[in-house]
């Protein structure tokens, strides 16, 4: 899948030292996937970092290549 990051996206990253590969798993094979606020979100659980979590990835999927927007973790899974 063709994709770019954000500069927000790459930070969210390192700051939050979360591995490239979950970013592409979730992408290319997500748990869920819906629209929310006009925005494209891909979402799956993972254990990471002892507990399960909830990796959630906002993007523009209406330009070429899709933007990533940004990239978080959540152990509230509940809320989502």
């Amino acid at each position: 899948m063709n994709f770019a990051l954000t500069t927000h996206a790459q930070e969210q990253l390192a700051k939050r030292k979360l591995p490239l590969f979950l970013l592409l798993t979730v992408i290319e094979h997500p748990q869920q996937e819906f629209e929310e606020d006009g925005v494209k979100v891909y979402q799956s659980q993972f254990n990471y970092n002892g507990k399960t979590q909830l990796f959630r990835v906002f993007v523009n999927d209406s330009v070429d290549p899709m933007l990533v927007i940004t990239i978080y973790v959540t152990s509230k899974i509940d809320k989502y």
